[in-house]
């Protein structure tokens, strides 16, 4: 199962689908869960809703993860044909300065591209390293034959077209996948596995259960409608920050008991790490200081929930991830087990 997980993530990771732009990666959760025979259905947001009928069907619990990833779109085109980008989704330039990317025009027209400063080349700019990296000095370098910006709208290119980022996917023999966009593909995988086993296995859960597959996470409003009225328990599926002051490590399980928004329930937070002590699951607790989750979005949004946030510990968040198999399992774990306990009281 550990093998086709990391697999599965390969193959989401490989879809480009920033914010804004997820048709083709919901095309493929479609695809991936019709043999399932699961209850299915796109909100108007694009998003995907999955309802698995459980004993109890006056409450509900809900899971969501997101496909929608960082990215970009063209802001302008220079005079010099190259292109001038605005950033979908908060990370900094140079996060990406030197990273592959594509650019898809709105009639579907795909081209190659590199990010780059534009003092790039040491032989002619003296301050290269130490300029800042920023909208006005980062730029997209086209794979094509263009010297000026009618050059590049003859391409079909235009303000407004998509930018991907190339996520060059690896798995290791020692483990680990590291990948642009396991921020929240790798979370994702999780939940299509887990309808899967949900299916295969028979199993009978205890409550009604919906996964959201949400598409407009990474720009804040993901997950906060389409939430049916039922619903008591509202997990976010997402990821575990990784870095100085935080527990969170790519080899367990991250709770988290608080971010940006505040803290998460505490009585679910309990019963989560209840949960993974009774089964023998690697986890840490931690605090995310400049994060928020689809979770937090719906309590924002207003609805009356318990609200929880767990995930896979991820190294360079926003940056070029890369998470541990015994991570993703733990996770996986905790998750089987949560769907079958009891609502948090």
């Amino acid at each position: 199962m550990t093998s086709e997980t990391m697999q599965l993530i390969k193959e989401l990771v490989e879809i480009p689908s920033p914010s804004g732009h997820t048709t083709e990666v919901i095309s493929f959760v479609e695809n991936y869960l019709k043999d399932f025979h699961v209850e299915m259905k796109r909100n108007h947001k694009g998003g995907l809703l999955v309802t698995i009928p459980g004993e109890n069907k006056n409450q509900h619990r809900m899971l969501t993860a997101h496909v929608d990833t960082l990215g970009a779109i063209v802001k302008e085109i220079k005079s010099t044909g190259r292109l001038m980008i605005d950033l979908i989704g908060g990370f900094t330039y140079n996060s990406i300065e030197g990273e592959y990317c594509q650019i898809e025009t709105i009639n579907g027209e795909v081209y190659s591209g590199t990010i780059l400063m534009h003092q790039t080349s040491v032989h002619v700019y003296k301050d290269a390293g130490k300029l800042e990296r920023n909208q006005k000095n980062i730029e997209v370098r086209i794979d094509e034959k263009v010297h000026n910006a009618d050059d590049v709208r003859k391409l079909g290119i235009e303000v407004g077209d998509f930018i991907s980022f190339n996520p060059r996917a690896e798995i290791t023999k020692s483990g680990f996948i590291k990948s642009r966009h396991l921020d929240d593909k790798a979370s994702v995988a999780l939940l299509l596995n887990l309808i899967k086993k949900i299916t295969i296995e028979e199993m009978n859960l205890p409550y009604t259960t919906h996964f959201l597959i949400s598409n407009n996470e990474e720009i804040g409003y993901g997950g906060n409608s389409n939430i049916p009225s039922e619903t008591v328990e509202y997990l976010a599926v997402d990821m575990g920050a990784i870095g100085d002051g935080q527990r969170t490590d790519e080899f367990t399980v991250s709770i988290c008991a608080k971010d940006s928004s505040g803290p998460y329930h505490y009585g679910l937070r309990k019963k989560l790490i209840e949960l993974a002590k009774q089964n023998n699951i690697a986890y840490k607790v931690d605090i995310y200081p400049y994060y928020g989750s689809d979770a937090s979005a719906a309590i924002r949004s207003g609805h009356d929930l318990v609200h929880g946030l767990i995930g896979p510990g991820i190294d360079a968040s926003h940056a070029f991830e890369r998470t541990h198999y015994t991570s993703l399992e733990h996770t996986a774990n905790l998750l089987y087990y949560y769907v079958q306990s009891e609502m948090t009281t």
